[in-house]
């Protein structure tokens, strides 16, 4: 399997992954399938970092919404936002910019 996961995920020889410039678009069914997979693996095993990259290469709605909330319950609100935007959740993305800008109304009071 450590073979499979050098072709499915590929990684510099700093053990990142090397993201191309291609769009998702260029990624065929079955690579794409494979990269979705090996991203929920990931993403199963703790390793929300690299699952996101994949699941952002790929433009997996589902798994960018996994990794939202992870990255909502860690406490980055903001990259959060990112993530529910790129996947594709409008309603989410709504009520987390009311909240937003809920507090800014706040904290403007407060300093009036």
């Amino acid at each position: 399997m450590a073979n499979d996961t050098k072709e499915i995920v590929p990684q510099s020889s700093d053990g990142f992954l090397r993201v191309s410039a291609e769009s998702p678009a260029e990624v065929n069914a079955a690579d794409r399938a494979a990269l979705i997979r090996k991203g929920n693996e990931l993403f199963n095993a703790g390793k929300i970092d690299v699952a996101k990259k994949i699941f952002l290469t790929v433009r997996y709605s589902d798994g960018l919404l996994r990794v939202g909330e992870k990255t909502l319950e860690a406490g980055d609100a903001l990259e959060a936002l990112r993530l529910f935007w790129l996947a594709g959740d409008r309603s989410v993305v709504e009520s987390m910019t009311e909240r937003m800008a809920g507090i800014v109304r706040q904290w403007l009071r407060e300093d009036a």
